[in-house]
């Protein structure tokens, strides 16, 4: 005897059970039959996200482990930027070891009194700042010199919520990558001086007509004092203010003594 099958009718509660089943658990059915996962917007972006989030944190690390290295001579962003618009950027690298120590006591004095001291940034300042905002009075910067490092390095000129906060994390990562030496050293290197003028090296030549090496306790100050703001201020050519604020600098510096001791 020939056994009768039985179709399932159409619209069975087999059917819209599986049916159902396949939404809940996002899936669809392919020509023949095999169930595949539908690729959901909400799904994508959240690849996206963490694609670019990987980005963001790899990227600089990986630049930072190579920055170890006393050879490789890295340059800034805006360095890049300064070469490909045409504008030209100008540097002439030096060895922290070949500066006079008067010149990184200087800068040190001026840019970032807690630096041998903070893991990269200076917890204190920035909470005054962020208390100085939410009060509605001017608010000073609050950035230390690792902090500058990683904005030059990796991301843009421009104020943002959004730089200051990749600025934070990237200094952590660089202080945990890099000493303090080299910290300073590349800093000093890819510093901007003046429009194109990078480096202090080149820096001293173009304003004293000497090498970083001879800058003495006078000329060191003004080159720190030229950093905040070193398209409105020539080292050469002081303003009465300016000159006041680098005397103040001179002293700290010479009274630095053992505290500099992490750039030794």
């Amino acid at each position: 005897m020939v056994k009768k099958t039985t179709k399932t009718p159409k619209g069975s509660e087999a059917q819209k059970r599986n049916s159902a089943k396949a939404k809940k658990e996002n899936k669809s059915l392919d020509a023949n039959g095999k169930r595949v996962f539908r690729r959901t917007f909400k799904g994508f972006l959240f690849r996206f996200a963490f694609a670019f989030s990987m980005l963001v944190v790899l990227v600089p690390a990986l630049f930072l482990f190579i920055y170890r290295f006393e050879f490789v001579h890295p340059v800034s962003t805006l360095m890049v930027k300064e070469a490909l618009v045409g504008h030209g950027a100008k540097r002439e690298w030096i060895d922290i070891e070949d500066m006079a120590p008067v010149l990184y006591q200087s800068v040190l004095s001026s840019e970032d009194g807690q630096f041998c001291s903070h893991s990269g940034v200076d917890w204190g300042a920035l909470n005054q700042v962020i208390e100085d905002a939410i009060d509605g009075e001017r608010t000073r910067g609050a950035s230390t010199i690792t902090m500058q490092l990683v904005k030059n390095l990796f991301l843009w000129p421009n104020r943002s919520f959004i730089r200051k906060g990749l600025e934070i994390p990237y200094a952590l990562m660089a202080e945990l990558i890099l000493p303090k030496k080299r910290i300073m050293e590349i800093y000093l290197n890819i510093a901007e001086w003046d429009k194109g003028i990078f480096g202090v090296e080149l820096a001293a030549q173009e304003y004293f007509g000497r090498s970083a090496a001879k800058l003495g306790p006078r000329y060191s100050s003004l080159l720190a004092v030229t950093l905040p703001n070193p398209k409105q201020r020539n080292a050469a050519k002081p303003s009465r203010s300016m000159d006041r604020v680098a005397r103040i600098v001179q002293r700290r510096a010479k009274a630095s003594g053992a505290y500099v001791q992490c750039l030794k």
